[in-house]
């Protein structure tokens, strides 16, 4: 049971990136409709699935070779994606809200919104996890968020845009923290 909800916060922190998006399709949109909804939760939810997949598979090649150092690998990598979201949450950039959900946007917004995952995917390699549920679990988590995302940025604009990135960004941080701590002993959930 810890593994899951280790899991799901893990996946509603991964999801942050893609729920701000959402939140700016959202905006973006005159009148939102599910279908388009479903469209962005899709992409979204179908990208942040595939790239830990792809990450684990990139981590297992070479796993057996850095076992020694892998936590402080997972440490850093999740350190270094939180901190980012974290940073990106207090930036004074705004992205240009666009409606727009062609192949081409939402292939380039899916991917840009999933490079975390991808990077979070190599740590599960050092970590022994049960990648079926972790994959669903983050797809699916990603997916119901970009949902809430669109709706609620047709209905109340960017206003959670940065907060859902700060949060997301902490949450990979504590799961950092958490899992260097496992690794040397000092914390046992």
């Amino acid at each position: 049971m810890n593994e899951i909800i280790t899991l799901f916060v893990l996946a509603v922190g991964l999801s942050m990136d893609a729920f701000a998006v959402a939140v700016c399709k959202g905006l973006a949109m005159k009148k939102m409709s599910w279908k388009n909804a479903v469209t962005v939760g899709l992409w979204f939810g179908g990208f942040q699935a595939l790239m830990p997949a792809a990450g684990y598979f990139l981590g297992v090649s070479f796993a057996d070779k850095i076992k020694a150092v892998d936590h402080w690998i997972a440490f850093v990598l999740l350190v270094l994606i939180g901190g980012n979201m974290i940073r990106e949450a207090f930036g004074k950039e705004q992205e240009e809200a666009s409606a727009d959900l062609d192949v081409k946007t939402m292939f380039i917004m899916a991917v840009a919104t999933s490079i975390d995952a991808l990077a979070v995917g190599v740590t599960f390699a050092f970590l022994d996890q049960n990648m079926p549920l972790a994959v669903s679990l983050i797809g699916v988590t990603t997916f119901v968020l970009s949902l809430f995302g669109v709706k609620a940025g047709n209905m109340f604009g960017v206003k959670y845009k940065s907060k859902a990135e700060f949060v997301g960004g902490v949450i990979l941080v504590l799961l950092g923290v958490k899992i260097l701590l496992e690794h040397l002993g000092v914390l046992v959930l």
